[in-house]
């Protein structure tokens, strides 16, 4: 018997908001959309780009992890197959729907989580890589990426530590908290 494969892979920015909902037996199911780009150069030397929009599926844990994480506007690479769908319409015709049935996500861009308060008191000095502002607390992190501070080790008793076995570990009167 002859092999098959069914595997899409996508990476591209999600063009709505994910939509959560719960099948009647309480099973999660998630749906967005996603475009993709594509960008080539005529005989002419003359730049085209075109854009693909696809309908994205995710069920149960995905699913809920989906509508919690993303947005639109993110950038993220999925993974799974393609499935097509028929039904009867209100109107009596028979509709049909391609979509991308998920069971792998990624997301590809950093986003800022900001509470009501944090959103009021955005400091504009900056730009975050979302075009939002930054924090003096980014800041903060960023100056320290870049001068990286050396660890204080923590000073050791004067006894030295005698062999335990794997199942218990050797406690030091200084690492007790009281």
């Amino acid at each position: 018997m002859a092999r098959s494969l069914n595997r899409v892979q996508l990476i591209g920015n999600l063009t709505r908001d994910p939509e959560l909902r719960y099948t009647p037996q309480g099973t999660a199911v998630c749906s967005f959309g996603l475009a993709t780009n594509r960008t080539w150069n005529t005989e002419q030397g003359e730049k085209k780009e075109e854009s693909e929009f696809h309908k994205i599926v995710a069920w149960n844990k995905l699913a809920e992890l989906c509508s919690q994480f993303l947005q639109k506007g993110r950038k993220v690479y999925v993974e799974g197959r393609l499935a097509t769908r028929s039904w009867t319409g209100q109107d009596g015709g028979q509709r049909n729907a391609t979509e991308i049935v998920i069971d792998d996500m990624i997301l590809l861009d950093y986003q800022k989580r900001e509470s009501s308060d944090e959103s009021a008191e955005s400091t504009p000095s900056g730009q975050s890589p979302l075009g939002g502002a930054v924090s003096d607390e980014e800041k903060t992190a960023e100056a320290s990426k870049e001068k990286p501070e050396p660890k204080a080790e923590k000073p050791t008793s004067a006894k030295p530590m005698t062999e335990t076995s794997s199942s218990e570990e050797a406690v030091m009167p200084d690492d007790i908290p009281f």
